[in-house]
């Protein structure tokens, strides 16, 4: 496993497992907690997450607040997304900036965002299915999100016709957004 080069966003890291392949088809470590703390990771996960999505789906931009903040460490089993993070860290040079990433089952990436972003990816195909762990397990009362097409942050998702849940409809502007991070 090894981190590819830096991203533009500090905290943010993008990993490349390491694929054995044969005749069989492949296989890959996609976590280990001492590979990860040699990678600068540190964070104990305690939840595992997964959802299928149709092409077009556009999730987020959730986060959770404190005491109940999340890290997470996503990947796509089957599929492609563009994953995006943006950076919720009120004292980042980066703040409110964005870094988004094609990740897919093809290309096996793994990107490990910090508490202190918000997250969301759109389904590039359909039945992708989307995996990541946790730091911090679910906590309602502290669920947040960013409105994922706020005209402040301007994401290009790359979908023509988004299906968003009204839940995400909802989601409050960058602009008016106090950060706890």
């Amino acid at each position: 496993m090894k981190l590819l080069s830096s991203l533009p966003i500090s905290g943010l890291k993008l990993i490349q497992p390491n694929i054995y392949s044969d005749v069989r088809g492949y296989f890959f470590e996609s976590y280990n907690s001492e590979t990860f703390l040699s990678l600068g990771i540190d964070d104990v996960f305690f939840q595992d997450n997964q959802s299928c999505s149709n092409k077009n789906v556009i999730r987020g931009l959730h986060f959770q607040v404190p005491p109940f903040e999340q890290a997470k460490l996503v990947r796509v089993i089957k599929g492609a997304v563009l994953d995006v993070a943006v950076d919720l860290r009120k004292k980042s040079t980066t703040y409110g900036q964005y870094f988004s990433v094609l990740l897919s089952a093809e290309n096996h990436l793994q990107l490990y965002i910090p508490s202190g972003f918000a997250h969301g990816f759109a389904a590039l195909e359909d039945d992708t299915f989307f995996a990541y762990k946790c730091s911090n397990v679910y906590h309602k009362d502290s669920e947040r999100s960013i409105l994922y097409n706020d005209k402040d942050l301007n994401i290009n998702w790359n979908v023509a016709n988004p299906i968003v849940t009204e839940k995400d409809l909802q989601a409050i502007c960058f602009k008016d957004f106090i950060s706890p991070f």
